[in-house]
Order: C-alpha cells, then structure tokens, then sequence
C-alpha cells in the first residue's frame, strides 16, 4: 500500500487527515519505494496507490508505470476528485475501491466542503464504469452526516448507473471525530441495498 499525501476535499469523518496536505513531514522518497519494491519482486503481486487521495498527484501515472514494468498488479483507492488523471490512471489499474461519498448534488458538497464535488466525482464513477475495470464502490456511513434517505437517494443512483459491487461502511471514530451512536447502520435498510446489488456487503466498524 502506498499513501499518496494532498486531497483537495475535507470531508468531516476523514481517516487520514494528516495525508490532507501536499507536503507534511516524514514523507518517503519515490525512489526508496521503487527500490523497496525491486527488492520485493516475487514475494508481493500488487501495489494499491491510496491516500489522501492519489489522483491529486501529477506524477501518479508515471508512478504506475514504473510500478508495471517491475511486474505488480495496480490497485487505486479514489474519490474521483480529478476526474482527468483519474482518466488518464483507468488503463493503468486492475482494480479501484471508489469511494461514493454522498448523492451527487448540494449533498456532496455539504460532505467534502468543496463546490462541484459532486460532479467531479459523478464523472470519474461513470469513466469508471465505463472502463470494464474491476471495481468496487464504497460509502462510509453513519447518520450524523448523512440521512438514512441520502443513503437510499446515493445508492439508487449508483444501482441505476450499473454498479454491481458495493459495500456500506460503519463509520469509526478516530483523530476526536465522533458522532451519536444511534447513527449506525440499525438505520439503513441493508435488505433494501443487499436486492439493489448484485454483490453487497456490510464492513463493520
């Protein structure tokens, strides 16, 4: 697993907020991750670009080339924030865990505290789907920041937009986020999600 550090988004629940800047202390250099994976070849199959979010890098697909040409397999974890290097990266990859965070609207916005949000994300989830990549989406939930019924509005959505692999995540605390515990998932109707999707699971927290 490589953590990509920046992420153009804040979204409240984040787990990684210290990847949120482009720049933070205790970064390692490319190139130590190039000759550590040298070193790796035969004992590891693949690599999962993750983050922060790993599209805002500029040099993320040069990075999967190099990546491919000591012989792994490409994994990415993104929210779609850059919809054309997320693009750009969809040959490159194998498989994508993409992260639906909110009905692509207003609602988006409210979740990442960035205009258009939902938009660029819609448009990388369609690019996706349209790909043929192996994918999965994925929503981290608790109702304190999003509705039982924004839920059922996002994942009808993702259903009607071809998605067939999905998975409900129970938020989990970390870094002083918190929120009441009548917001988990006793909430959503997960017989009404498991019909909408050929494959869906629950990831408890």
């Amino acid at each position: 697993m490589v953590y990509c550090q920046g992420c153009p988004w804040r979204c409240g629940y984040c787990h990684n907020p210290h990847l949120l800047a482009c720049k933070a202390a205790g970064g390692i250099a490319w190139s130590e991750v190039l000759e550590f994976l040298g070193r790796r070849r035969g004992l590891l199959d693949a690599v999962v670009f993750s983050g922060g979010e790993p599209t805002a890098q500029p040099g993320l697909a040069q990075a999967m080339r190099a990546v491919k040409a000591l012989g792994y397999r490409i994994g990415l974890h993104s929210a779609g924030a850059y919809p054309r290097r997320f693009a750009e990266v969809l040959p490159l990859v194998d498989w994508v865990g993409f992260d639906a965070k909110a009905p692509f609207d207003a609602t988006y916005e409210r979740i990442t505290g960035v205009r258009a949000s939902g938009a660029a994300a819609l448009e990388s989830a369609r690019a996706l789907l349209a790909s043929g990549v192996n994918c999965e989406f994925r929503t981290t939930w608790h109702a304190g920041f999003l509705s039982p019924a924004e839920l059922e509005r996002l994942t009808r959505t993702l259903a009607s937009l071809g998605v067939r692999r999905y998975a409900l995540q129970e938020f989990r605390a970390s870094g002083g986020v918190a929120f009441r515990p009548e917001g988990d998932s006793a909430a959503a109707d997960l017989d009404a999600l498991a019909r909408r999707f050929p494959q869906f699971c629950l990831r408890s927290a």
